[in-house]
């Protein structure tokens, strides 16, 4: 199975249901024929507020939240993207947001720690946002190679960061994943417009699974999880709250459109 599926969530403040409600959506994905699903950021807890994720920390290579990843990839044999998991950092109070890659035996293959914060104010309500004040930021980009093609990494706020994909696509990135949770306003003005312009910019597949709906914390988050080819054009969407959209990526018909249309070695603007 080469299919790629994103999976849509609404996370709660319980860490529990929400592994339960990832473990039931992973489930619906592998019988609809996906070798390979992503998970939205912050999967695993969306809380009162940002220290909530703090609490829940783990070591990277163990706690409950990775021995659950571990444990679905084995039990369906298939590979998971867990879309954010707060991993230890230098400091306790800055954890890193990680997006860990299993194969389907349960092998961490790649790890990335999400490089942009989103430290913002946000809308006519002026919702502030400050990541930085409980997230370390990561430093590597990350390249994985996949039984499903090569795998470029990154994180919600990224996606606003046109270089960090380029470079992505200069390493051989042919999918991008984009694990997020998106603001109600921001996703309404931006989202859907970003997230195909990088798909067109790089000649690239996007994968974007998202949160989608309202949370404790009194956020909305806008949803619309997507899967994009490479030409822009979206082949499947959700709205809001949980569910799956797939797609089963064609990397002949990429690579000969790259060939074809060679947008990404006509660069001239190098830095």
């Amino acid at each position: 199975m080469r299919a790629i599926a994103a999976l849509q969530m609404a996370s709660g403040p319980q860490v529990q249901a929400n592994l339960m409600e990832a473990g039931r959506l992973i489930a619906e994905a592998k019988t609809a024929g996906a070798g390979l699903v992503v998970l939205p950021e912050m999967f695993v807890i969306m809380g009162q507020n940002d220290q909530a994720r703090v609490q829940v920390t783990e070591e990277y290579g163990s706690g409950p939240i990775q021995d659950c990843m571990v444990r679905l990839a084995r039990q369906h044999k298939l590979w998971i993207l867990a879309g954010t998991i707060p991993l230890h950092s230098d400091d306790p109070h800055r954890p890193y947001a990680a997006s860990l890659l299993y194969d389907d035996q349960g092998q961490v293959v790649a790890r990335y720690d999400k490089i942009h914060l989103f430290d913002v104010t946000v809308g006519e309500n002026a919702e502030v946002y400050t990541e930085s004040d409980t997230n370390m930021p990561g430093a590597q980009l990350v390249v994985a190679d996949t039984p499903f093609g090569k795998i470029g990494m990154s994180v919600c706020y990224d996606l606003r960061f046109p270089e960090l994909y380029r470079e992505l696509a200069r390493q051989g990135a042919e999918i991008l994943v984009i694990p997020s949770a998106f603001t109600e306003v921001t996703g309404q003005a931006h989202w859907e417009i970003l997230l195909r312009a990088r798909a067109i910019e790089n000649l690239a597949y996007v994968i974007a699974p998202a949160q989608g709906g309202y949370h404790v914390s009194g956020r909305t988050t806008y949803g619309h999880s997507m899967v994009i080819d490479y030409w822009g054009r979206i082949r499947g969407q959700l709205n809001k709250g949980s569910g799956v959209v797939l797609i089963e990526p064609d990397l002949e018909a990429q690579a000969a459109t790259r060939q074809r249309f060679p947008v990404l070695s006509h660069r001239r603007l190098l830095m």
